[in-house]
């Protein structure tokens, strides 16, 4: 256990040290069994050690590590989990460009590059709900149920599932990617993978 929470911990600073969330922003967790590990609430996210990840039962959702604060979001990360069995990892973040389109009624283009579409599909946007309710979890639980591995949360951030820490970091930073693509395409003209081309990559994910 203590080498996945170190696990844990290594992508968290890496998620920071990319630019992809701020000192306190952002959460990781990952399913070990009925157990979840969680990194916790107000550390600072480029610092943490295997010591500071908390454990929660996916089950009931007790804090089986009282002694630390539970992130914010536990809620809608143990929602995931239970809505979607595949997934081991989830990644939550504030992404600038990501961020950005969360906040707009523009889409990422996930077609730009082969990438993108091959690692998202097409990216939902999980409704607005305030930050750390049960309606943000039971919103992002819903499209996370559908089959979204790449999420916008409305008005909040990204979040990205993987069947393990690598698949679900690699999303979010290919989320950003593609959100930072498509803010730049605007600039100059591009072409979209085509059609045919599309379902080629979509055989390629089964």
């Amino acid at each position: 256990m203590d080498a996945r929470k170190a696990e844990i911990a290594a992508f968290m600073k890496r998620t920071y040290d990319r630019g992809l969330t701020t000192a306190t922003g952002g959460n990781i967790s990952m399913r070990i069994g009925n157990v979840m590990l969680i990194t916790p609430s107000g550390k600072d996210k480029a610092s943490l050690a295997a010591e500071d990840i908390a454990e929660v039962s996916i089950l009931d959702g007790a804090n089986l590590t009282p002694d630390k604060r539970l992130s914010i979001e536990t809620g809608m990360h143990r929602a995931i989990y239970l809505a979607r069995p595949d997934v081991s990892a989830i990644v939550h973040s504030h992404p600038v460009y990501s961020s950005l389109f969360s906040a707009s009624d523009e889409a990422i283009d996930t077609c730009i590059i082969a990438e993108s579409y091959y690692l998202l599909g097409d990216v939902v946007k999980v409704p607005y709900a305030l930050m750390g309710t049960e309606k943000l979890a039971a919103n992002a639980a819903r499209c996370a149920a559908g089959g979204a591995d790449a999420m916008l949360l409305e008005n909040h951030g990204a979040i990205a599932l993987g069947r393990d820490l690598m698949s679900a970091f690699d999303r979010l930073e290919c989320l950003e990617q593609a959100a930072r693509l498509t803010f730049l395409s605007k600039m100059i003209r591009i072409n979209d993978i085509k059609e045919e081309d599309r379902a080629d990559i979509a055989r390629m994910r089964s």
